[in-house]
């Protein structure tokens, strides 16, 4: 067990607390020597974090960032593909795909029939912690799912609510389909 580690809370959620989550996954990246970054992106997260992580990047790192599925961008707006696109210069990764606790086809079952799905019953339930933390374990599951990181190592998750960042999570990795076996062994920081 390690002692002396803290989790940083914050009073509210919201993209005001990008910097300082960003800034606490990179001390646990150095301390734990963490080798991937999953953060949800529209465009500016992933570039302010692809901006902070040069270095690490630079060292071995993969730094992903997971957008909006396209089935939403009506919705929710379309990522900044120009800020991506920096981003990827940088080093980091885009990827955009199917989210595995809301917005799959058991989404579409329940908009035209009801009830609530299984999955979507996961992601509320994480709700519960924070927005975030829902967002930090999906991305995660989707680089996995994607072939950009592998399952069975420690990774942070970064998510936020709506823009930004606010929620950090140290994860041990795993596919969706082997979902019940993923770890959250480390909360970084979230809104309380």
């Amino acid at each position: 067990m390690k002692s002396g580690k803290t989790t940083l809370y914050f009073s509210d959620g919201g993209p005001h607390n990008t910097e300082a989550t960003l800034e606490k996954v990179q001390e646990t990246v150095l301390e734990e020597n963490i080798q991937y970054v999953v953060v949800a992106t529209g465009g500016k997260t992933l570039h302010q974090a692809a901006h902070l992580f040069q270095k690490e990047m630079a060292s071995g790192l993969t730094l992903v960032g997971v957008t909006l599925q396209a089935g939403t961008w009506k919705e929710y707006g379309e990522p900044n593909w120009d800020v991506l696109e920096e981003a990827r210069s940088l080093g980091a990764k885009v990827l955009t795909c199917t989210h595995s606790l809301m917005g799959s086809v058991e989404s579409a079952v329940m908009k035209k029939f009801g009830g609530l799905p299984p999955a979507e019953l996961i992601a509320y339930t994480y709700y519960t912690f924070s927005q975030g933390t829902k967002v930090a374990v999906e991305v995660t599951l989707s680089a996995v799912d994607a072939g950009i990181i592998p399952a069975g190592v420690d990774a942070v998750g970064v998510g936020g609510s709506g823009e930004g960042a606010d929620t950090a999570l140290l994860l041990h990795t795993v596919s969706t389909v082997d979902f019940f076996d993923l770890k959250i062994r480390e909360v970084l920081c979230k809104p309380r």
